[in-house]
């Protein structure tokens, strides 16, 4: 798995290298039960810090994407492809929302009126 940050964008290093976890799933590069490198490992290849790496994956974790067990490293999910992929949209669509100073409220009112 190939993951590169940028340490002067605007984005946080631990949100970029979610990011890009989550497209790999999205898109079929890491399949269920693959395991992820072990976040010492994966910071030390990216010159980040270890908890910089955790925090990506505890927030893969909490979206469901991941499972991360003691001694036994973080592999994907079962059955989490397409909703890797959604993730990943609802966080775009959350970002433009933001640029366009669209709110919570009307941001959840519109999701709600598009799915009926």
């Amino acid at each position: 798995m190939l993951v590169r940050v940028d340490p002067s964008a605007s984005e946080p290093l631990y949100a970029q290298i979610a990011a890009q976890v989550r497209a790999a799933i999205g898109k079929g590069k890491l399949s269920a039960g693959e395991q992820l490198p072990p976040a010492r490992d994966l910071a030390d290849a990216l010159g980040v810090n270890m908890h910089t790496v955790l925090r990506a994956y505890g927030d893969l974790r909490d979206e469901g994407l991941v499972e991360m067990r003691r001694r036994r490293g973080v592999r994907v999910r079962d059955g989490v492809d397409g909703r890797a992929r959604l993730v990943e949209l609802v966080g775009h669509v959350a970002a433009e929302a933001s640029r366009q100073g669209v709110s919570r409220t009307e941001l959840r009112r519109l999701i709600e009126e598009a799915m009926g």
